[in-house]
């Protein structure tokens, strides 16, 4: 029962993080806009994010390893908190840039920890229940978090303070939980080497998987607006973007475990790049068809993370599966924290369309590089078990690899 409670504890810190911090770039997005910030400026804030997002994952497990999971929690939470307050309180481009690099760190620092704890505390009897678990808290509170955005007032602090107070109050269920803290394990060494030596392909994959998910989640907000939704509009065209990712995973999966995973990969760029174009043509066709768009556009490229992954882990021993997740979500990191600033940009040379173009040349290059792959070498013949990998921190690869062994097939 104890341990019940200490994973109802964990997963509520979770929903009460994303409903805040997570709930901070959509946010930020709408606000820019509504102040005349310039669209390359709310990319730079999306950038500035991950940025945060890679320091925390890698700091995260030194300063948990100094101070404990509790007070580094906290600290993280702090940091978070901080930088969402101080929004309304300076307003300039580059002084909340430096404020969404403490909201990324809040976000990777407690997923870290929050990710450690349920690592220590889950056995090979209860994983598959945690992990379950913990994905539909994932999707569900990023997908709450994007539902918010369309009760807030942009460029309002009373906005800003009520996301401050959703993640300050994180800290009530893992800080107060009965439940004994764990040993603070050893950190993953990052290697982003080893990730190109098991996978070119997959590389590629989880590059342009950054690229795609952090210009829709950061510059997608300015998009919408450019193709006349309404502020409080925003939140379902966010939310379309997450519902159809989540839709995805289990066809998708099934199909990944049962072909080629580069075929697979091959053919969701390729549907990607449709679902590009679709998006461009009805962006003049009303909302209801903007949402589906939407909706289509995550059906078809969120999923690319995980099977990217799944296809790197087929070539991995056991012992190494914890470093290659990591060194595989640091290649992400660098697409998402490049993609924004550069999404912004061609919007505001060739209109908010072009995002969309620059997103399908993406996938154009992924889909000949998944090719050439095909004719270098053969397809492994054992293929470990498709998995939705959650892109929170470093640690998730030891939350995953008994679900991660080699079956086979």
């Amino acid at each position: 029962m104890r341990l019940l409670i200490s994973f109802a504890a964990l997963f509520l810190s979770v929903v009460l993080l994303q409903l805040g911090s997570g709930g901070v770039a959509p946010l930020d997005a709408i606000s820019g806009a509504a102040l005349g910030f310039s669209t390359a400026e709310i990319g730079i804030l999306g950038s500035a994010h991950f940025v945060g997002f890679f320091i925390g994952c890698w700091w995260a497990p030194r300063l948990m390893g100094e101070v404990g999971h509790s007070r580094a929690f906290a600290a993280f939470v702090a940091a978070g908190t901080i930088g969402i307050l101080a929004h309304m309180l300076v307003i300039d481009a580059l002084a909340w840039a430096v404020l969404r690099v403490a909201s990324g760190l809040c976000i990777a620092g407690c997923y870290t920890i929050i990710e450690a704890w349920l690592q220590a505390k889950v056995t090979n009897e209860t994983r598959g229940r945690a992990m379950g678990t913990y994905r539909v808290i994932d999707i569900g509170g990023s997908l709450g978090a994007q539902l918010m955005i369309g009760v807030l007032e942009p460029a309002s602090y009373v906005s800003y303070n009520l996301l401050a107070l959703s993640c300050c109050a994180a800290l009530f269920p893992l800080t107060l939980t009965k439940a004994e803290v764990p040993e603070t394990p050893q950190a993953p060494r990052l290697r982003p080497g080893l990730a190109w030596r098991m996978s070119p392909l997959a590389v590629a994959g989880v590059l342009v998987s950054g690229v795609t998910g952090a210009a829709f989640r950061m510059v997608g907000p300015v998009y919408g607006l450019e193709v006349g939704l309404r502020a409080d509009q925003i939140a379902l065209f966010l939310a379309a973007f997450v519902l159809g990712g989540a839709l995805a995973q289990i066809p998708i999966g099934w199909i990944a475990d049962k072909y080629d995973r580069r075929a697979v990969l091959i053919w969701l760029s390729a549907t990607g790049i449709v679902s590009c174009t679709v998006t461009i043509l009805l962006a003049g066709s009303g909302t209801v068809a903007v949402f589906l768009s939407a909706g289509l556009f995550g059906f078809t490229t969120l999923p690319i993370y995980s099977v990217s992954t799944a296809h790197a882990h087929d070539f991995a021993e056991n012992r190494e599966r914890v470093e290659l997740s990591a060194a595989l979500m640091f290649v992400y990191a660098l697409g998402a924290i490049a993609s924004p600033f550069l999404a912004s940009v061609v919007i505001d040379l060739y209109g908010p369309s072009a995002m969309f173009l620059m997103i399908a040349i993406a996938h154009i290059l992924l889909i000949a590089f998944g090719i050439a792959r095909m004719r270098a070498r053969p397809a492994p013949f054992e293929r470990t078990a498709y998995t939705y990998e959650p892109r929170t921190s470093f640690w998730v690869g030891r939350l995953l690899r008994r679900g991660q062994d080699k079956s086979g097939g």
